[in-house]
């Protein structure tokens, strides 16, 4: 694979600059991110190789701007959703709900 998702031992991007004390998660969400991508998985709802070829599929500019938890997100978005666990409108849905609580 040669592409955007691929930037890691490619020349010419800049050192990688360390977080003096990184916490595991910068955000309450990471941590629910980390326990639905196990949950999921456990649940025999995707593999390794699927979840990182559901990253791997992002739009690069999306990939680009996004967290490392934002990729895990969409990830799981993309396969919930091509498996049928969930519907697109559901997410939606739920994301509308979540926007109105955070006003």
């Amino acid at each position: 694979m040669n592409g955007i998702h691929d930037l890691g031992g490619m020349d010419g991007l800049g050192p990688v600059i360390a977080e003096q004390n990184e916490p595991v998660f910068h955000d309450e969400w990471e941590k629910r991110m980390m326990g639905m991508f196990v949950s999921c998985f456990a649940g025999g709802h995707y593999n390794v190789d699927e979840f990182r070829h559901a990253i791997e599929r992002m739009d690069p500019a999306h990939y680009l701007e996004s967290s490392y938890y934002e990729h895990w997100l969409s990830s799981l978005e993309t396969l919930l959703t091509e498996k049928g666990v969930v519907t697109q409108e559901e997410l939606d849905e739920r994301k509308k709900h979540i926007a109105m609580e955070e006003t």
